[in-house]
């Protein structure tokens, strides 16, 4: 029963730590969001902005409590945020969700650490996501079956291996049965208690000698061994959750690609449920139909100035062909639009007509009117 115990408590144990890494890994990137209120092309700050970026609620800042929606999200497949009286978005720690096939779904028993609302909550006034994957629980209950199993069975080889075994010769030893027997376990307890110190010494009794057997450096399975099992686990949350195993384990090889990868797959479609909650449950449909929504941005936030500078010949085509005018390219790059730049403009190399739109260069007219001019002198 308790070898049955003990397995049982190195996969909670194994099982837990891998999600912890995986899932805290992507809470940590999500925390660095920035929410943005857009008219059109153009950021609003209204309150919005501050409940959103700054302070949700009395006791986490912004990017606390953006990471703990994120990690419940992931770890429990699904997150409730409600607003209180006073404005504040807090994080319910329970409640029960009553479906309904044609109305709103409610939100009863919602607890907020040790306080309970009385009230019910509509869906149309929270902000609630599901993460849709229901059997990642499941899966890896199943999984670490086996991987704690392997796991603890390589932690006991090598403490037998690195175990340090001897033997105690009794002699003549003088006394009662119950006195030879007390000075047999104090010699033993002695014994034990000086190998748990860098440098003992062991005072040899009368009639009692220890012999050694083993000093505990046999070779049995490392302790590299044992990461690997661990690495391999985390590597199989991580392929669960979208994550590439290379950037769990700091790995350097193909760290763009890998990059690439993660905000693809992982990151934005996370970003999407969030952006998608918000503009429908903040804004009304009319509001939407206006042009202003909610955007949502993490890794996938462009940095103006780099990009710029790498992106520049494709920039410079881009609106020189008229496919894009200035101020759309400044809203790819995460920049404010600016007066003017909404006109399309085509530059001389992609032009077959020289007219008033045509820029980058002066005309054949020009030189030949400018000929005559010098000729007429």
């Amino acid at each position: 029963m308790d070898g049955l115990t003990q397995d049982a408590a190195n996969r909670a144990y194994l099982k837990n730590k891998a999600l912890d890494i995986n899932i805290n890994y992507v809470a940590r990137t999500l925390s660095q969001s920035v929410i943005r209120l857009k008219d059109k092309d153009e950021s609003v700050k209204t309150d919005w902005h501050y409940k959103l970026n700054v302070r949700p609620n009395t006791d986490l800042s912004a990017s606390d409590f953006w990471q703990r929606v994120f990690y419940e999200l992931i770890r429990n497949n699904e997150v409730l945020i409600v607003q209180t009286d006073t404005y504040d978005f807090v994080i319910a720690d329970s409640f029960v969700r009553k479906e309904y096939a044609l109305y709103p779904d409610v939100f009863e028993s919602v607890v907020v650490k040790d306080y309970q609302f009385r009230r019910p909550f509509y869906m149309d006034d929270v902000i609630y996501l599901r993460y849709n994957n229901k059997g990642l629980d499941e899966y890896t209950t199943d999984l670490f079956g086996d991987y704690g199993e392997l796991f603890g069975r390589m932690l006991d080889s090598s403490l037998r291996s690195n175990q340090i075994r001897g033997t105690v010769e009794v002699g003549t030893v003088s006394g009662t049965e119950e006195q030879k027997t007390k000075k047999l376990q104090n010699f033993i307890d002695r014994l034990f208690n000086g190998f748990k110190k860098p440098v003992s010494i062991v005072p040899v009794s009368k009639g009692l000698e220890y012999n050694e057997l083993s000093d505990g450096t046999k070779q049995g399975q490392t302790f590299d061994e044992t990461n690997q099992v661990q690495k391999a686990m985390v590597t199989e949350v991580a392929k669960l959750i979208g994550v590439p195993p290379s950037l769990i384990h700091g790995e350097t090889a193909d760290q763009d690609s890998a990059q690439e990868m993660y905000i693809k797959y992982c990151i934005n479609p996370l970003l999407k449920k969030l952006e998608d909650e918000l503009n429908a449950k903040i804004l009304s449909k009319r509001q939407v139909s206006a042009g202003k929504h909610f955007e949502v941005l993490s890794l996938n936030r462009p940095k103006p100035t780099k990009d710029i500078v790498e992106d520049s010949p494709n920039v410079d085509k881009l609106i020189g062909s008229k496919v894009m005018n200035p101020n759309e390219v400044r809203a790819i790059y995460g920049l404010p639009p600016f007066e003017g730049g909404y006109e399309f403009v085509m530059t001389k190399n992609y032009s077959n007509n020289n007219n008033s739109e045509t820029k980058g260069g002066e005309t054949d007219n020009d030189d030949t009117t400018n000929q005559g001019n010098n000729n007429s002198e």
